[in-house]
């Protein structure tokens, strides 16, 4: 039992950050902008889409509700960020402080993709032990 709250909490806290960097994507969207690659059209919707997504997981996570859907999602959300925008970045980036934020967040969303794919593989199995007291 300890390990299914545990679990949980970390699930939560996951969620937790998911919501503040959805929130963030609706209050900063020009700032975000810069992060959407010039060959996307219309990146502003882009933003917001990334937004409307991590707020969702973030929903399905606290609610204990598709949650292997959204995490498989997430995890591939953040895993064409790093090879799409965070790789490109670091590797053409001039300046030295710029390649290094993004190997940083390559670094990031390549842990919570991980965590992400785990929780997505596990949520049968929790959600399983929690209906069975």
């Amino acid at each position: 039992m300890i390990h299914l709250t545990i679990s949980r909490i970390a699930i939560w806290l996951l969620a937790m950050v998911m919501v503040i960097f959805g929130i963030i994507h609706f209050t900063n969207p020009n700032e975000m902008l810069n992060y959407v690659p010039l060959y996307l059209p219309k990146g502003i919707i882009w933003v917001y889409l990334v937004g409307v997504a991590f707020i969702f997981t973030a929903l399905a996570f606290f609610t204990n509700r598709f949650v292997s859907v959204a995490g498989y999602l997430l995890c591939g959300l953040l895993i064409a960020f790093v090879l799409l925008i965070h790789i490109p970045n670091h590797l053409h980036s001039g300046d030295p402080l710029m390649r290094q934020m993004a190997l940083v967040n390559a670094l990031k969303d390549t842990a919570i993709a991980g965590f992400a794919m785990y929780i997505a593989s596990i949520a049968r199995h929790q959600r399983l032990k929690e209906s069975n007291p």
